[in-house]
């Protein structure tokens, strides 16, 4: 008797993982990358948005290329010391590769990328966990910015509601997130219903190298950090 096709193992998924040759290709990027711009970045991101950040990117793809990653990688890119950096003093910006970072090789002069950087910034909705930036409560009485649809999904979420009369109304005080605490999932979908955008994705730069010397902008750095400038 043949075999059943629905007694075959079915592969969910045949994502490989990043191994070596992956790793060596992005080092081989970075270190082309620095041969062909003028300048190296390091940059750290606040609340990352894939689309708004791929947006950003494609705006200044005729002048400039980024990267993401592994730090650790971008870092043997650049080398770690003095011992193995590709280009003099790039292990300084290797030591600044911290956290959520990312690098910029480009051809832009130093104030223009910095106005580009510093002016950037996008309002987005918050996620869930994410910390509370202010305090949102409702009053008892009337909702008419819900629909009399909404009730249900408003109940689902926490909010003390009922129908009366067509019109959503709470029957008691609700504060939907408090100042200073982890959002959570509940209080994240609420928001997004009232078009309250509480996270900002913004780019900061942290310092500059080129070879004639190496920058920090020391508003983008840790207390704690000890590379200076040359």
């Amino acid at each position: 008797m043949p075999k059943s096709k629905r007694d075959r193992p079915v592969t969910l998924s045949k994502t490989k993982k990043k191994g070596r040759e992956h790793k060596e290709s992005i080092v081989n990027s970075i270190r082309e990358a620095v041969e062909k711009y003028s300048s190296v970045y390091v940059f750290t991101f606040e609340n990352m948005r894939n689309l708004k950040f791929k947006e950003f990117r494609d705006q200044l793809k005729s002048s400039s290329r980024f990267f993401l990653g592994s730090n650790k990688v971008m870092q043997v890119s650049l080398g770690r010391s003095v011992a193995d950096e590709i280009r003099p003093g790039l292990h300084k910006v290797s030591k600044l590769l911290l956290g959520d970072s990312g690098l910029c090789c480009t051809n832009l002069p130093n104030d223009e990328v910095q106005r580009l950087f510093n002016e950037y910034e996008e309002h987005e909705f918050a996620r869930t966990g994410s910390t509370v930036t202010e305090k949102v409560e409702f009053n008892e009485g009337p909702l008419d910015q819900f629909t009399h649809e909404m009730e249900p999904l408003l109940r689902k979420l926490g909010m003390p509601v009922r129908l009366n009369k067509g019109v959503v109304e709470l029957v008691s005080d609700f504060v939907v997130c408090e100042e200073g605490k982890p959002l959570s999932p509940e209080s994240a979908h609420i928001l997004r219903l009232l078009g309250i955008k509480m996270a900002s994705f913004r780019l900061r730069l942290v310092c500059r190298w080129s070879p004639e010397g190496f920058e920090v902008y020391k508003e983008g750095l840790d207390d704690d950090s000890d590379v200076e400038s040359s």
